[in-house]
């Protein structure tokens, strides 16, 4: 399975936050200052949009995400790519398997 450019650059990231408290106390406090900072480059963040960084690293909370109503039911079945990796799946670090692109967030805006 390849990844697009945004699910590495969240995927480096993540990482960063990880091996990195500076790095993750300024992402969560300002994420599109600390993106740039970390990237080199400006995000075009479109102006009617917010990106907001939580901290979920605390193992002993339970984190759930409430994600926006879809605006439109669609009824799609999963491609054999797709089907794939529902069944074998992927192992990241920690043990959790990652689905990409996230469906509870949207993918990053592209960096200029």
């Amino acid at each position: 399975m390849e990844f697009t450019t945004d699910q590495k650059l969240y995927a480096e990231i993540v990482q960063k936050a990880w091996e990195d408290a500076t790095f993750k106390q300024e992402l969560v406090a300002n994420p599109v200052a600390a993106i740039e900072k970390f990237t080199g480059k400006k995000m075009n963040l479109p102006e009617d949009k917010t990106l907001v960084v939580r901290d979920q690293t605390d193992e002993s909370v339970v984190y759930i995400n409430i994600p926006a109503t879809p605006k439109k039911s669609v009824d799609v079945e999963l491609n054999e790519e797709q089907l794939e990796a529902v069944a074998g799946g992927i192992e990241g670090p920690g043990g959790c398997t990652p689905t990409f692109p996230f469906p509870w967030i949207p993918t990053l805006p592209e960096l200029y």
